[in-house]
């Protein structure tokens, strides 16, 4: 079987925005491909450098939501970036071949960077560098040490991470040539799902944001967010038209009621719904989604150790997997004893 490599950031909890983008595609690929889910810590690092503790408790959090999610841990590996010393080093090497040039004129680190306060816009983006660290600039080098440790072949990725897996690809091609070695150049897979929308009108869902519907939300928590939700502001009651494109609450239905959403739509223009009955529909609609995820949750809740069994157990695999590579790796490029 082809290996898949994908994976989070341990900084809180996961949304039903990662389940949508990535989530549900690992779940429908985890019994063709071989699949590695790393829980990134070190990355986490890059944006919560004064918040380890948060990081630390959240491993466990984001390995029991893919596998709440539907991930089955017999067949799914899970990986702590940090216990990987394979991964740290071929950061290092990859390092040596990446101009800082290169990093500056990626477009997700300009985004990112924009979004943590790294630079500002005056006419052209400019990085500020009294802020800007080398581990955040460093973040595509270290993806792909993530990626190569193993030998991945594929990565499901979304749009905003294509410029990091083209700089991957160039990269392990450069290093392939320079030392002989034969990692393996990974492909991508991209995700034809686009970004939700926090269900307060605000164009992504985000943790930082506080408008994340997290896949951990009891009935009562996933209730009281769609209750609040953004809807028409210029629908004043029951008997007038609404307008679904400007209702976050459509664009919900969108993504997990296909079956009626044009229904919707269509009574909603027609003022024979109101948006508290398309609210409660919408509300069914994710707590049958949620449900399942919360019965195979309840499970882990109740012995937490599993999953510190599961990731330690996952690491161990991949520290075999990755110590072997970087001998190979390391003898090519004669730095062995």
């Amino acid at each position: 079987m082809k290996r898949i490599l994908t994976g989070d950031r341990p900084t809180g909890k996961l949304h039903i925005g990662h389940y949508v983008g990535s989530l549900q595609t690992r779940v429908a690929l985890q019994n063709d491909y071989e699949t590695f889910i790393l829980i990134a810590d070190v990355q986490a690092l890059t944006t919560h450098f004064e918040r380890p503790e948060l990081i630390n408790e959240s491993i466990y959090n984001v390995a029991m939501d893919n596998i709440a999610a539907g991930l089955d841990p017999e067949k799914v590996t899970f990986i702590q970036q940090s216990m990987v010393p394979a991964i740290a080093e071929l950061t290092i090497f990859y390092s040596m071949l990446t101009t800082v040039n290169h990093l500056l004129i990626n477009p997700t680190i300009k985004s990112e960077s924009r979004n943590y306060g790294f630079g500002e816009n005056d006419g052209d983006f400019s990085y500020d560098f009294s802020k800007l660290t080398y581990g955040f600039l460093g973040y595509p080098v270290s993806q792909t040490a993530d990626i190569t440790f193993c030998n991945a072949d594929l990565v499901p990725v979304g749009e905003d991470q294509v410029p990091h897996l083209e700089f991957s690809r160039k990269l392990v091609r450069k290093f392939n040539e320079l030392y002989g070695t034969s990692i393996t150049v990974p492909d991508y897979k991209l995700s034809q799902v686009p970004r939700l929308a926090g269900l307060d009108g605000n164009s992504k869902m985000g943790k930082s944001l506080g408008n994340a519907l997290y896949l951990s939300d009891t009935p009562e928590e996933v209730w009281n967010k769609v209750r609040n939700a953004k809807t028409d502001t210029n629908r004043i009651s029951v008997k007038t038209p609404g307008n679904p494109d400007v209702c976050a609450v459509y664009h919900y239905h969108k993504a997990f009621n296909a079956g009626e959403v044009e229904n919707v739509c269509s009574m909603c223009k027609n003022a024979q719904m109101g948006c508290v009955a398309c609210k409660k529909l919408l509300n069914e609609k994710l707590n049958a989604l949620l449900d399942p995820m919360r019965e195979r949750r309840s499970k882990y809740e109740a012995n937490p150790s599993l999953i510190k069994e599961i990731v330690a157990e996952g690491t161990k695999k991949a520290n075999e997997i990755g110590n072997e590579n970087i001998r190979q790796i390391k003898e090519k490029m004669h730095v062995t004893m």
